[in-house]
């Protein structure tokens, strides 16, 4: 009855549901909790969909503003949504809710100002202040920024059009 007043910010919320359902897929892969050694905590695991995500922010960027911006925003929203509702299941209430997901959301535009300054020569650097909040092993650090370095390269290879969709190379 009142659906009206309730509409979502962009005139289509599917947009942004496709990639962050795979680039939740991609934070969820067992490699870098293992060989990564992210932690496999609420707060690691929000490190790294918070990670992937920003890298997916970052190449939108580079689209046709229309394109690339409108996806970016619907990605954001659809990020915003989420963090609500596990947040919501994790028994925060209002008062708290807005402060928690504003908390979120400015880590999220952290990590994308982050990776969208990063340099090659900074990668490694980059991928430490991204995912770990304290020491990581060498090993683990190599191949979290490897495995980083592969999906960016991934998510450059893919057409605009085909992230808006979920599908990355």
């Amino acid at each position: 009855m009142l659906g009206f007043l309730f509409r979502g910010l962009t005139a289509e919320p599917a947009v942004g549901a496709a990639l962050f359902e795979a680039l939740t897929a991609e934070a969820r892969r067992a490699h870098w909790y293992v060989e990564g050694a992210v932690p496999d905590t609420l707060d690691g695991r929000f490190l790294m969909l918070a990670t992937v995500t920003a890298l997916a922010l970052a190449r939108l960027e580079r689209e046709e503003e229309d394109e690339g911006g409108r996806t970016a925003v619907a990605l954001t929203e659809r990020f915003v949504e989420v963090m609500e509702s596990e947040h919501r299941e994790l028994g925060l209430g209002d008062p708290a809710l807005g402060r928690t997901v504003r908390k979120l959301v400015g880590m999220l535009a952290k990590r994308t100002e982050l990776w969208r300054s990063t340099g090659v020569e900074n990668w490694t650097e980059t991928t430490r202040k991204s995912l770990y909040k304290g020491e990581v092993v060498p090993e683990a650090l190599e191949h979290s920024a490897a495995a980083l370095r592969e999906l960016w390269t991934r998510l450059d290879a893919t057409p605009g059009t085909d992230l808006e969709q979920g599908k990355l190379a």
